[in-house]
């Protein structure tokens, strides 16, 4: 097991190795000339997804939670709907909307007569805006594990707030949010890697932070160890990141005191209450999900005569593979690992399984960056020492391919998989394991007879939860896919890249459509997650 934890570890391990590496010359014009502008400006992207997110999530989440009014059973689940599409495909479809060009302006132009430079609109296309896009497709993070937090709450405490005088702010501010303050923290920390991680919507808006910086230094230097270096220097900040969630809850400790649980009790909105909640959950929901898939559809069915056809259907043959082939991939290795840990529950193995989770919270480009360097070291070491023997060159086998970018694929999300697995394996008694073995099963029986099909559920969820992120994840894909292959995730990006907006907006929507799935499962397991729940 730690052997397979190394290698699947080895992308990371590389990339942090480059801290060690002398600066080159492009790492010191790199330094003298665009990295404080990568540094301030994913800082500042952090801080704003960070208050945008919290704001929507949290205030979603309690509104939901402990309100009464028309159409909330509706909107417990709607709120998720964001999370379906990708921030890069937002990014586009506002772009499209709310440019000099767009629908919105060009309306507002008609409707009052004003020319070019006679009105002031905001700019989409900025750091402003793209923490604006980010802020609505991953509020939901913070929404998902805040209101199963808020959900777990025992009422005794609330009652008691509420019976010493608080008001309903004061018992949120005071009581709820401070024993939710674990699951915030979480969410937000989610929140801020998948910002770090975000390539597709800074690049298109033009805003300098280090997923594109790695990408020009690789692609557009030339110098590996550069954008390696740079990695290293990104890994930094989610690393800090890990700390800070881990630090902040150091100290503090929040626990239910008592078992006695119920249905929660909802307070009935009214007056001027009554639009204020809609409004809270509707502006999110609108914003995040509504307009921009409402707009893809519009321009999928304009466009879909040219878009959609053979080449369509390729590209999502290629997706489908891909997404198919790393999901099973991931689901194997995770119950590899999490039923060795239950077998062997010693720190090495612990240790190995934490070992091989850390790629989820590493961005997909710096994924890509520590898979391109030891694969091309091994190929160009393999050909050197074939020539020097047998006179004969054995090119490429590993750079360039499917199984890199599969390998990449498994190293990002195996944490999914692994952390699915592992919570359906912990509602298993272990003493079905000791029925089991003393009825003469080895350990592989066990797991095959008796977990599994325990765990159909859990297992399901694992493979449609890396499948769908697979179908969305672009910057590894644009870094190791090989030549001319494309999927669903690489053609929006191109087409949008080339302002084909429109034309972009069959291969997105399909995306989309594929990300509702796990939405709907999510859904379900938090609205059962009350304890008491019949």
């Amino acid at each position: 097991m730690l052997l397979v934890a190394l290698i699947v570890a080895l992308p990371v391990l590389t990339v942090f190795s480059f801290v060690f590496e002398p600066a080159g010359e492009v790492w010191r014009h790199l330094a003298a000339t665009v990295l404080q502008d990568y540094v301030v400006n994913s800082l500042l992207l952090m801080l704003g997804v960070g208050a945008g997110t919290l704001l929507l999530g949290v205030s979603t989440a309690w509104v939901t939670t402990t309100c009464e009014f028309p159409g909330r059973r509706i909107f417990e689940w709607a709120l998720l709907l964001p999370m379906a599409i990708p921030a890069y495909i937002i990014a586009y479809t506002y772009t499209g909307l709310l440019d000099f060009a767009g629908p919105v302006q060009t309306g507002l132009r008609e409707l009052t007569g004003w020319g070019y430079g006679d009105y002031w609109f905001p700019q989409v296309r900025s750091l402003g805006g793209a923490v604006v896009m980010l802020s609505l497709v991953l509020y939901p993070y913070v929404y998902l594990l805040t209101r199963a937090a808020f959900l777990e709450q025992s009422v005794c405490v609330l009652e008691v707030s509420r019976t010493l005088g608080a008001s309903p702010w004061r018992t949120f501010s005071r009581v709820a949010l401070p024993l939710a303050r674990p699951a915030v923290i979480t969410g937000l920390s989610l929140a801020l890697m998948e910002t770090l991680a975000d390539y597709g919507t800074v690049q298109y808006f033009g805003v300098n932070t280090f997923t594109t910086g790695i990408f020009r230094t690789w692609f557009g230097l030339g110098d590996p160890a550069a954008a390696a270096q740079l990695s290293a220097l990104l890994m930094s900040f989610v690393f800090v990141l890990i700390l800070l969630e881990r630090w902040s809850r150091r100290q503090a400790r929040y626990h239910h005191t008592t078992s006695r649980y119920r249905s929660l009790p909802r307070h009935r909105l009214r007056g001027w209450q009554l639009p204020v909640g809609v409004l809270v959950c509707l502006v999110p929901l609108l914003f995040g999900f509504l307009v921009p898939a409402g707009q893809l559809l519009v321009w999928a069915l304009r466009t879909a005569p040219e878009t959609v056809g053979t080449g369509f259907i390729q590209l999502t043959w290629h997706s489908l593979i891909l997404a198919g082939s790393a999901a099973l991939i991931a689901l194997l290795l995770g119950l590899f690992m999490a039923y060795g840990k239950r077998l062997h529950g010693n720190w090495l193995v612990q240790g190995a399984v934490r070992l091989a989770g850390m790629g989820y919270a590493v961005p997909g480009t710096v994924i890509a960056v520590g898979v391109m360097i030891p694969f091309a070291a091994f190929d160009n070491t393999l050909d050197g020492w074939m020539r020097a023997q047998f006179g004969i060159s054995t090119g490429l086998l590993l750079s360039g391919t499917l199984a890199a970018l599969l390998f990449a694929y498994t190293v990002r999300f195996l944490a999914v998989s692994l952390q699915t697995v592992e919570a359906g394996l912990g509602k298993i008694k272990l003493s079905m394991d000791d029925a089991a073995r003393s009825m003469g099963y080895p350990p592989g029986e066990v797991l095959r007879r008796v977990h599994m099909p325990i765990m159909r559920g859990s297992l399901l969820t694992a493979v449609l939860l890396v499948f769908v992120d697979v179908l969305k994840e672009l910057p590894a894909t644009l870094i190791l896919r090989p030549f001319n292959f494309n999927t669903l995730a690489v053609r929006a990006y191109e087409l949008a890249s080339d302002e084909r907006l429109a034309d972009a907006a069959s291969a997105s929507l399909a995306i989309v459509l594929a990300g509702i799935i796990p939405v709907i499962l999510l859904s379900r397991s938090i609205a059962h997650s009350r304890p008491g729940h019949a």
